[in-house]
Protein backbone atom coordinates (compact mmCIF):
# COMPACT_ATOMS: atom_id res chain seq x y z
CA UNK A 1 0.00 0.00 0.00
CA UNK A 2 2.81 2.36 0.94
CA UNK A 3 4.71 1.52 -2.26
CA UNK A 4 1.57 2.12 -4.33
CA UNK A 5 1.04 5.49 -2.62
CA UNK A 6 4.63 6.58 -3.29
CA UNK A 7 4.34 5.59 -6.96
CA UNK A 8 1.06 7.50 -7.26
CA UNK A 9 2.60 10.64 -5.74
CA UNK A 10 5.66 10.32 -7.96
CA UNK A 11 3.49 9.86 -11.05
CA UNK A 12 1.40 12.87 -10.11
CA UNK A 13 4.48 15.04 -9.69
CA UNK A 14 5.83 13.97 -13.08
CA UNK A 15 2.47 14.73 -14.70
CA UNK A 16 2.41 18.17 -13.14
CA UNK A 17 5.96 18.93 -14.30
CA UNK A 18 5.22 17.72 -17.81
CA UNK A 19 2.02 19.75 -17.85
CA UNK A 20 3.90 22.91 -16.90
CA UNK A 21 6.59 22.19 -19.48
CA UNK A 22 4.06 21.59 -22.23
CA UNK A 23 2.20 24.76 -21.27
CA UNK A 24 5.44 26.76 -21.39
CA UNK A 25 6.43 25.23 -24.71
CA UNK A 26 3.21 26.55 -26.19
CA UNK A 27 4.51 30.09 -25.75
CA UNK A 28 5.52 31.52 -29.10
CA UNK A 29 8.94 33.02 -29.70
CA UNK A 30 9.65 36.72 -29.27
CA UNK A 31 9.82 37.02 -33.06
CA UNK A 32 6.37 35.46 -33.47
CA UNK A 33 4.89 37.70 -30.80
CA UNK A 34 6.48 40.81 -32.32
CA UNK A 35 5.06 39.86 -35.70
CA UNK A 36 1.61 39.65 -34.14
CA UNK A 37 1.81 43.09 -32.56
CA UNK A 38 0.20 45.67 -34.82
CA UNK A 39 0.90 48.96 -33.06
CA UNK A 40 1.02 49.82 -29.38
CA UNK A 41 -0.15 52.60 -27.09
CA UNK A 42 1.22 53.83 -23.76
CA UNK A 43 -0.95 54.60 -20.74
CA UNK A 44 1.47 57.36 -19.85
CA UNK A 45 1.36 59.57 -16.74
CA UNK A 46 -0.83 57.18 -14.79
CA UNK A 47 0.64 54.14 -13.04
CA UNK A 48 4.04 55.85 -12.81
CA UNK A 49 2.66 59.20 -11.56
CA UNK A 50 4.20 60.76 -8.44
CA UNK A 51 5.23 64.10 -7.00
CA UNK A 52 6.85 65.52 -3.89
CA UNK A 53 4.81 67.62 -1.46
CA UNK A 54 6.24 69.08 1.75
CA UNK A 55 9.07 66.60 1.59
CA UNK A 56 6.81 63.58 1.12
CA UNK A 57 6.34 61.58 -2.07
CA UNK A 58 2.75 61.32 -3.26
CA UNK A 59 2.33 58.40 -5.66
CA UNK A 60 -1.01 57.55 -7.23
CA UNK A 61 -2.32 56.93 -10.75
CA UNK A 62 -4.22 60.24 -10.60
CA UNK A 63 -1.25 62.24 -9.22
CA UNK A 64 -0.60 63.97 -12.56
CA UNK A 65 -4.22 64.78 -13.31
CA UNK A 66 -5.37 61.80 -15.32
CA UNK A 67 -8.46 59.86 -14.18
CA UNK A 68 -8.21 56.24 -13.06
CA UNK A 69 -7.75 53.79 -15.92
CA UNK A 70 -10.94 51.98 -16.92
CA UNK A 71 -11.64 48.95 -19.05
CA UNK A 72 -13.79 51.07 -21.35
CA UNK A 73 -10.71 53.19 -22.15
CA UNK A 74 -8.76 50.05 -23.09
CA UNK A 75 -11.67 48.86 -25.22
CA UNK A 76 -11.65 52.20 -27.06
CA UNK A 77 -7.94 51.88 -27.70
CA UNK A 78 -8.44 48.38 -29.08
CA UNK A 79 -11.34 49.52 -31.27
CA UNK A 80 -9.02 52.14 -32.77
CA UNK A 81 -6.70 49.39 -34.02
CA UNK A 82 -4.10 49.01 -31.26
CA UNK A 83 -3.41 45.52 -29.92
CA UNK A 84 -0.55 46.28 -27.50
CA UNK A 85 -0.62 48.37 -24.32
CA UNK A 86 2.55 49.48 -22.55
CA UNK A 87 1.85 50.22 -18.89
CA UNK A 88 4.60 52.33 -17.30
CA UNK A 89 4.66 51.47 -13.59
CA UNK A 90 6.43 52.88 -10.53
CA UNK A 91 7.13 50.34 -7.78
CA UNK A 92 9.75 51.70 -5.37
CA UNK A 93 7.52 54.60 -4.32
CA UNK A 94 4.81 52.03 -3.53
CA UNK A 95 7.09 49.86 -1.38
CA UNK A 96 8.40 49.69 2.16
CA UNK A 97 11.81 48.09 2.65
CA UNK A 98 11.60 46.79 -0.92
CA UNK A 99 8.24 45.09 -0.29
CA UNK A 100 5.57 46.24 -2.76
CA UNK A 101 2.29 47.39 -1.27
CA UNK A 102 -0.31 44.66 -1.77
CA UNK A 103 -3.05 47.07 -2.84
CA UNK A 104 -0.76 48.65 -5.43
CA UNK A 105 0.28 45.44 -7.17
CA UNK A 106 -3.37 44.35 -7.11
CA UNK A 107 -4.31 47.58 -8.91
CA UNK A 108 -1.60 46.99 -11.50
CA UNK A 109 -3.13 43.54 -12.01
CA UNK A 110 -6.54 45.11 -12.65
CA UNK A 111 -5.10 47.26 -15.41
CA UNK A 112 -3.20 44.33 -16.90
CA UNK A 113 -6.42 42.31 -16.83
CA UNK A 114 -8.25 45.03 -18.78
CA UNK A 115 -5.74 44.43 -21.57
CA UNK A 116 -5.47 40.65 -21.41
CA UNK A 117 -9.22 40.12 -21.18
CA UNK A 118 -9.62 42.19 -24.35
CA UNK A 119 -7.11 39.99 -26.19
CA UNK A 120 -4.32 42.56 -26.19
CA UNK A 121 -0.65 42.34 -25.30
CA UNK A 122 0.35 44.10 -22.09
CA UNK A 123 3.85 45.27 -21.17
CA UNK A 124 4.72 46.22 -17.59
CA UNK A 125 8.05 47.72 -16.64
CA UNK A 126 9.85 49.54 -13.87
CA UNK A 127 9.46 53.12 -15.07
CA UNK A 128 11.40 56.15 -13.83
CA UNK A 129 10.25 55.57 -10.23
CA UNK A 130 12.25 58.50 -8.86
CA UNK A 131 15.28 57.34 -10.81
CA UNK A 132 16.53 54.65 -8.43
CA UNK A 133 17.71 52.55 -11.39
CA UNK A 134 17.64 54.93 -14.34
CA UNK A 135 19.87 57.57 -12.78
CA UNK A 136 22.25 55.09 -11.17
CA UNK A 137 23.91 53.05 -13.89
CA UNK A 138 27.20 53.46 -12.05
CA UNK A 139 29.67 51.10 -10.43
CA UNK A 140 29.21 52.88 -7.10
CA UNK A 141 25.48 52.08 -7.07
CA UNK A 142 25.57 48.76 -8.92
CA UNK A 143 25.28 46.46 -5.91
CA UNK A 144 22.48 48.34 -4.15
CA UNK A 145 20.47 48.81 -7.34
CA UNK A 146 20.74 45.11 -8.14
CA UNK A 147 19.34 44.34 -4.68
CA UNK A 148 16.24 46.38 -5.49
CA UNK A 149 16.02 44.98 -9.03
CA UNK A 150 16.06 41.45 -7.65
CA UNK A 151 13.55 42.23 -4.90
CA UNK A 152 10.99 43.91 -7.13
CA UNK A 153 11.16 41.53 -10.05
CA UNK A 154 10.92 38.54 -7.72
CA UNK A 155 7.63 39.91 -6.40
CA UNK A 156 6.29 41.05 -9.78
CA UNK A 157 7.24 37.84 -11.57
CA UNK A 158 5.71 35.62 -8.89
CA UNK A 159 2.53 37.67 -8.80
CA UNK A 160 2.01 37.39 -12.57
CA UNK A 161 3.64 34.00 -13.20
CA UNK A 162 0.40 32.32 -14.34
CA UNK A 163 -0.34 34.86 -17.09
CA UNK A 164 0.02 33.68 -20.67
CA UNK A 165 2.31 35.02 -23.40
CA UNK A 166 0.21 38.19 -23.81
CA UNK A 167 1.97 39.65 -20.77
CA UNK A 168 5.54 40.83 -21.30
CA UNK A 169 7.98 42.16 -18.70
CA UNK A 170 10.39 45.03 -19.38
CA UNK A 171 13.45 45.48 -17.17
CA UNK A 172 13.52 49.29 -17.01
CA UNK A 173 12.52 52.42 -18.95
CA UNK A 174 15.19 54.91 -20.04
CA UNK A 175 18.40 53.96 -18.17
CA UNK A 176 20.85 56.85 -18.33
CA UNK A 177 23.99 55.43 -19.98
CA UNK A 178 26.70 57.32 -21.86
CA UNK A 179 29.73 55.03 -22.05
CA UNK A 180 30.93 51.43 -22.01
CA UNK A 181 31.43 51.37 -18.24
CA UNK A 182 27.85 52.42 -17.57
CA UNK A 183 26.67 50.00 -20.27
CA UNK A 184 28.30 47.13 -18.38
CA UNK A 185 26.47 48.17 -15.23
CA UNK A 186 23.16 48.33 -17.10
CA UNK A 187 23.77 44.83 -18.46
CA UNK A 188 24.12 43.60 -14.89
CA UNK A 189 20.70 45.09 -14.08
CA UNK A 190 19.22 43.35 -17.10
CA UNK A 191 20.94 40.08 -16.14
CA UNK A 192 19.45 40.27 -12.66
CA UNK A 193 16.03 40.88 -14.21
CA UNK A 194 16.27 37.86 -16.50
CA UNK A 195 17.73 35.54 -13.87
CA UNK A 196 15.06 36.45 -11.32
CA UNK A 197 12.11 36.15 -13.70
CA UNK A 198 13.29 32.79 -15.05
CA UNK A 199 13.89 31.45 -11.54
CA UNK A 200 10.23 31.95 -10.59
CA UNK A 201 9.23 29.23 -13.02
CA UNK A 202 5.76 28.58 -14.35
CA UNK A 203 4.94 30.59 -17.42
CA UNK A 204 7.84 32.90 -16.60
CA UNK A 205 10.16 30.16 -17.81
CA UNK A 206 9.10 31.03 -21.37
CA UNK A 207 7.77 34.58 -21.11
CA UNK A 208 9.17 37.15 -23.53
CA UNK A 209 11.33 39.67 -21.71
CA UNK A 210 12.36 43.14 -22.88
CA UNK A 211 15.72 44.80 -22.17
CA UNK A 212 16.42 48.47 -22.79
CA UNK A 213 19.27 49.96 -24.77
CA UNK A 214 21.41 52.71 -23.22
CA UNK A 215 19.13 55.72 -22.67
CA UNK A 216 16.83 53.82 -25.09
CA UNK A 217 18.56 55.91 -27.73
CA UNK A 218 19.00 54.31 -31.15
CA UNK A 219 22.49 55.73 -31.74
CA UNK A 220 23.78 54.84 -28.27
CA UNK A 221 22.20 51.40 -28.52
CA UNK A 222 23.85 50.81 -31.88
CA UNK A 223 27.25 51.94 -30.57
CA UNK A 224 27.30 50.66 -26.98
CA UNK A 225 25.01 47.64 -26.69
CA UNK A 226 27.39 45.13 -28.21
CA UNK A 227 26.33 42.23 -26.00
CA UNK A 228 23.01 41.21 -24.49
CA UNK A 229 22.31 39.55 -21.15
CA UNK A 230 22.32 35.78 -21.10
CA UNK A 231 18.92 34.11 -21.21
CA UNK A 232 18.76 30.36 -20.57
CA UNK A 233 15.67 30.25 -22.78
CA UNK A 234 16.22 30.81 -26.49
CA UNK A 235 14.19 33.22 -28.61
CA UNK A 236 12.39 34.99 -25.77
CA UNK A 237 14.09 38.38 -25.63
CA UNK A 238 13.32 41.77 -27.19
CA UNK A 239 15.36 44.98 -27.22
CA UNK A 240 13.69 48.32 -26.50
CA UNK A 241 14.58 51.76 -27.81
CA UNK A 242 12.60 55.01 -27.91
CA UNK A 243 12.43 57.42 -30.81
CA UNK A 244 12.05 61.18 -30.31
CA UNK A 245 14.32 62.32 -33.11
CA UNK A 246 15.03 64.99 -33.96
CA UNK A 247 14.60 66.37 -30.43
CA UNK A 248 14.01 69.89 -31.76
CA UNK A 249 10.95 68.60 -33.62
CA UNK A 250 9.56 65.93 -31.31
CA UNK A 251 10.06 67.34 -27.82
CA UNK A 252 11.51 70.85 -27.78
CA UNK A 253 8.93 73.42 -26.60
CA UNK A 254 10.81 76.71 -26.86
CA UNK A 255 13.75 78.18 -28.74
CA UNK A 256 17.07 78.17 -26.92
CA UNK A 257 20.34 80.05 -27.32
CA UNK A 258 21.91 76.90 -28.76
CA UNK A 259 19.19 76.35 -31.36
CA UNK A 260 15.56 76.68 -32.42
CA UNK A 261 12.64 74.30 -32.49
CA UNK A 262 11.83 72.54 -35.74
CA UNK A 263 8.21 73.30 -36.62
CA UNK A 264 8.13 70.84 -39.51
CA UNK A 265 9.70 67.56 -40.61
CA UNK A 266 10.22 66.05 -44.04
CA UNK A 267 11.97 67.34 -47.13
CA UNK A 268 8.70 68.47 -48.73
CA UNK A 269 7.48 70.39 -45.66
CA UNK A 270 10.11 73.08 -45.18
CA UNK A 271 8.71 76.57 -44.70
CA UNK A 272 9.58 79.28 -47.21
CA UNK A 273 8.63 82.06 -44.79
CA UNK A 274 10.01 80.83 -41.45
CA UNK A 275 13.29 79.21 -42.42
CA UNK A 276 14.69 79.68 -38.92
CA UNK A 277 12.47 76.83 -37.72
CA UNK A 278 13.10 74.39 -40.55
CA UNK A 279 14.84 71.10 -39.66
CA UNK A 280 18.58 70.90 -40.19
CA UNK A 281 18.96 67.20 -39.38
CA UNK A 282 17.08 64.04 -38.45
CA UNK A 283 14.71 63.67 -41.37
CA UNK A 284 13.86 60.71 -43.62
CA UNK A 285 17.38 59.44 -44.33
CA UNK A 286 18.34 59.68 -40.65
CA UNK A 287 15.27 57.77 -39.49
CA UNK A 288 15.84 55.08 -42.10
CA UNK A 289 19.46 54.68 -41.00
CA UNK A 290 18.52 54.38 -37.33
CA UNK A 291 15.92 51.71 -38.01
CA UNK A 292 18.27 49.90 -40.38
CA UNK A 293 20.90 49.82 -37.64
CA UNK A 294 18.39 48.24 -35.25
CA UNK A 295 17.43 45.69 -37.87
CA UNK A 296 21.02 44.73 -38.64
CA UNK A 297 22.25 44.59 -35.06
CA UNK A 298 19.28 42.95 -33.36
CA UNK A 299 16.33 41.94 -35.53
CA UNK A 300 18.43 40.04 -38.06
CA UNK A 301 20.06 38.21 -35.13
CA UNK A 302 16.70 37.04 -33.78
CA UNK A 303 16.00 39.81 -31.26
CA UNK A 304 12.91 41.88 -32.11
CA UNK A 305 13.13 45.61 -31.44
CA UNK A 306 10.28 47.49 -29.83
CA UNK A 307 10.10 51.28 -30.04
CA UNK A 308 8.53 51.66 -26.61
CA UNK A 309 7.85 55.40 -27.03
CA UNK A 310 7.55 57.84 -29.90
CA UNK A 311 5.58 61.00 -30.62
CA UNK A 312 5.64 64.64 -31.71
CA UNK A 313 4.28 67.57 -29.72
CA UNK A 314 1.72 69.85 -31.35
CA UNK A 315 2.82 73.48 -31.67
CA UNK A 316 -0.36 75.21 -30.50
CA UNK A 317 1.51 78.51 -30.51
CA UNK A 318 1.42 78.56 -34.32
CA UNK A 319 -1.44 80.01 -36.34
CA UNK A 320 -2.64 80.20 -39.93
CA UNK A 321 -0.52 78.71 -42.68
CA UNK A 322 2.35 78.00 -40.28
CA UNK A 323 0.11 75.82 -38.13
CA UNK A 324 -1.39 74.08 -41.17
CA UNK A 325 2.11 73.24 -42.44
CA UNK A 326 3.12 71.98 -39.00
CA UNK A 327 0.04 69.73 -38.74
CA UNK A 328 0.58 68.38 -42.25
CA UNK A 329 4.24 67.60 -41.51
CA UNK A 330 3.31 65.93 -38.21
CA UNK A 331 0.83 63.66 -39.97
CA UNK A 332 3.50 62.90 -42.58
CA UNK A 333 5.99 62.06 -39.81
CA UNK A 334 3.58 59.56 -38.29
CA UNK A 335 2.86 57.94 -41.63
CA UNK A 336 6.56 57.77 -42.45
CA UNK A 337 7.72 56.30 -39.14
CA UNK A 338 4.89 53.74 -39.21
CA UNK A 339 5.80 52.60 -42.72
CA UNK A 340 9.50 52.57 -41.85
CA UNK A 341 8.87 50.46 -38.75
CA UNK A 342 6.96 47.96 -40.83
CA UNK A 343 9.66 47.96 -43.51
CA UNK A 344 12.48 47.30 -41.06
CA UNK A 345 10.48 45.11 -38.68
CA UNK A 346 10.27 47.28 -35.55
CA UNK A 347 7.22 47.41 -33.25
CA UNK A 348 5.93 50.92 -32.50
CA UNK A 349 4.28 51.94 -29.21
CA UNK A 350 2.88 55.48 -29.19
CA UNK A 351 3.47 57.69 -26.14
CA UNK A 352 0.19 59.20 -24.86
CA UNK A 353 0.32 61.09 -21.58
CA UNK A 354 -3.33 62.17 -21.47
CA UNK A 355 -4.83 65.63 -21.32
CA UNK A 356 -2.38 66.81 -18.69
CA UNK A 357 0.37 66.43 -21.26
CA UNK A 358 1.77 69.82 -22.26
CA UNK A 359 3.42 68.27 -25.29
CA UNK A 360 0.05 67.47 -26.87
CA UNK A 361 0.63 63.78 -27.58
CA UNK A 362 -2.94 62.93 -26.60
CA UNK A 363 -4.87 60.46 -28.76
CA UNK A 364 -7.70 59.46 -26.41
CA UNK A 365 -9.90 61.24 -23.91
CA UNK A 366 -9.07 59.34 -20.73
CA UNK A 367 -12.56 59.98 -19.31
CA UNK A 368 -14.65 58.86 -22.27
CA UNK A 369 -12.26 56.87 -24.44
CA UNK A 370 -13.16 59.07 -27.40
CA UNK A 371 -10.51 59.68 -30.04
CA UNK A 372 -9.19 63.23 -29.79
CA UNK A 373 -9.20 65.03 -33.13
CA UNK A 374 -6.99 67.94 -34.13
CA UNK A 375 -7.89 71.15 -32.32
CA UNK A 376 -7.11 74.37 -34.19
Amino acid sequence: MKEFFVKEVYTSIICIVLSVQLSAQNFRSAEEIAADMTIGWNIGNSMEALYEYNGDIVADETAWGNPVITESLIQSVKAAGFNTIRIPVAWDVHATNNVIDAAWIARVKEVVDYCIQNDMYAIINIHWDYGWLEENCTQAMQASVNVKQEAYWTQIANYFKDYDEHLLFASANEPNVDDATQMAVLLSYHQTFIDVVRSTGGNNSQRTLIVQGPSTDTEKTSNLMNTLPTDPVADRMMVEVHYYSPYQYCLMTQDETWGNQFYTWGECFHSTTDTDHNPTWGEEDFLDQQFQNMKTKFIDQGYPVIVGEFGVNTRKNLTGDAYDLHVASREYYYRYITKAAKRYGLVLVYWDAGFVDTHQFTLFDRNTGAIVVKVR
